[in-house]
């Protein structure tokens, strides 16, 4: 079982990273990381050694160009999986777009970077942590947009229905080890569909394709797929195109499967690779390329099914295996004319 001394310290130690200033960033990741830590996260961030390679390329920039950054997490459990104990998070960072960040231009408007977080803690560090934040989302709302409209709704992601997503205190352990194999048993029987061009739509709505899920399902996820409601909702605006464009998936070893009271997560570094055949995810064409995929997936089990599920997933590092960089689309949008 997750210890709840950890869960309240990652929460203490992670907030206390967010409200921090340029002259405290340093310390604040003194405090939490061990100094042999690594941080991996969305391109273009991606992987790093230590404090204070997280506080040049990480944190000092994001905080110069959000000055009032606030933590709100909306999900915070814990769960031990291979030895490893480890601290989940979703929510999202929240302040004012002040300065440009990344290249995407200031808006001096609230912006929004929606997270899915993992922790790994040892003796009172954390050791690791993986950061998936929705860089493309903030790219949304600063008014470039590099793709094809998103078929699901794009916006916040909200808390879960239940009120109940940030959980510092130690939950049922019989309530954590069924709700894990009821998302155990969904994550495999929807892997066991058949190809595509065989089975199609049909296929996806068949009882033991629906049954796992609550019938008021929600589904959210990143910026570029949106959010989806009910089993239809997510398998027209979601899996349809998803299972259209690859095939022949590998499922690499995960860094997290646990599960937390009412709450469930998975994920992988990265979760699966692999081929890019068919046309139309994100509005783009198939490249025949191999693809490796950075995703999480955070569920709430409510009435004894499937309610909600979050998927942060680093789409801009898909996008740049599919020859698709989005950093350069963006500059050449923002720099039009600058020279003439």
């Amino acid at each position: 079982m997750p210890s709840a001394a950890n869960k309240r310290l990652a929460n203490q130690l992670l907030h206390r990273i967010a409200d921090a200033t340029p002259a405290t960033i340093d310390a604040a990741l003194e405090a939490a990381y061990h100094p042999d830590a690594s941080w991996r996260g969305s391109h273009p961030l991606n992987e790093m050694t230590g404090p204070a390679a997280m506080a040049a390329n990480v944190w000092r920039p994001l905080i110069d160009a959000v000055p009032d950054l606030e933590r709100r997490d909306v999900i915070l459990m814990g769960g031990v999986y291979e030895g490893h104990e480890l601290v989940a998070t979703i929510g999202h960072y929240f302040g004012t777009f002040r300065r440009d960040w990344l290249g995407i231009p200031a808006t001096g408007r609230i912006i929004t970077l929606r997270y899915g977080e993992v922790h790994r803690m040892l003796n009172g560090k954390i050791v690791q942590t993986t950061a998936l934040w929705d860089v493309l989302d903030v790219m949304r709302q600063a008014g470039f947009w590099p793709l094809g409209p998103s078929l699901g709704t794009e916006g916040l992601w909200p808390a879960p229905i239940t009120t109940d997503g940030v959980m510092l205190d130690e939950q049922d352990p019989a309530i954590s080890a069924a709700n894990l194999a009821q998302m155990r048993h969904m994550q495999v029987t929807l892997g066991d569909h058949g190809d595509i061009a065989t089975m199609g739509r049909n296929a996806m709505l068949i009882p033991s394709q629906v049954d796992p899920w609550h019938p008021k399902m929600m589904w959210y996820g990143p910026s570029g797929i949106g959010a989806t409601r009910g089993v239809q909702g997510f398998v027209d605006y979601h899996r349809m195109p998803w299972r259209k464009a690859f095939r022949n998936a590998i499922d690499p070893s995960h860094y997290i499967r646990i599960g937390d009271g009412n709450y469930t997560a998975t994920g992988g570094w990265p979760s699966l690779t692999t081929e890019h055949y068919g046309a139309g995810f994100l509005g783009l064409p198939a490249t025949g390329q191999l693809i490796k995929m950075r995703v999480m997936d955070f569920y709430l089990h409510h009435e004894g099914l499937i309610r909600e599920n979050w998927i942060p997933m680093d789409v801009l590092h898909i996008l740049l295996q599919m020859n698709v960089d989005v950093f350069v689309r963006m500059q050449s949008f923002f720099r039009r004319g600058a020279l003439g």
